[in-house]
């Protein structure tokens, strides 16, 4: 019996076992938190009106937290936007933005201002080989608007390649 090392890919790059194309989760799942954040600040603030009477357990503290809980649960109700526009459909935008054949392009969802407006982030090279154009195309997660794009000619040098 031999003892051999054989290389093998791990699972997470096999691509036998791929099911589909992957889903960025929507952001809206923040809501589930706010709630949490905004049950446990009610709580916190009818416990404190209820036993906080000056006792060693409960006190003004209580109402610290239930305040600070309350903000936070607002700002993650208030962030939880709906992701209604997919890469594919981000990809679309971009290529009517830029007003060149599209090859190699490259999405990113981000986040944009105080608060966390979804944004795909599209990187994007024109069809041409080697290509002569690229482009960085913002589109928002919300409407798939176009928020800002640049586009300029490609200065790598593939004259080698």
């Amino acid at each position: 019996m031999t003892d051999e090392h054989t290389d093998e890919l791990p699972e997470d790059l096999d691509v036998s076992a791929y099911v589909g194309p992957y889903t960025f989760p929507d952001i809206n799942r923040r809501r589930i938190p706010a709630a949490i954040y905004l049950a446990a600040a009610v709580g916190f603030f009818v416990l404190w009106l209820t036993r906080g009477d000056g006792g060693v357990l409960v006190n003004r503290g209580f109402v610290a937290l239930a305040i600070g809980l309350l903000l936070v649960g607002l700002y993650h109700l208030r962030a939880g936007w709906h992701l209604a526009v997919r890469e594919t459909d981000a990809l679309a935008a971009a290529s009517k933005q830029v007003g060149f054949p599209i090859g190699h392009a490259s999405a990113q969802l981000g986040w944009r201002g105080l608060l966390s407006v979804p944004t795909w982030r599209i990187l994007l090279y024109s069809a041409e080989n080697p290509p002569r154009t690229r482009g960085l195309v913002l589109v928002d997660g919300r409407d798939g608007h176009v928020v800002e794009f640049f586009t300029e000619d490609n200065p790598e040098d593939w004259a080698n390649l």
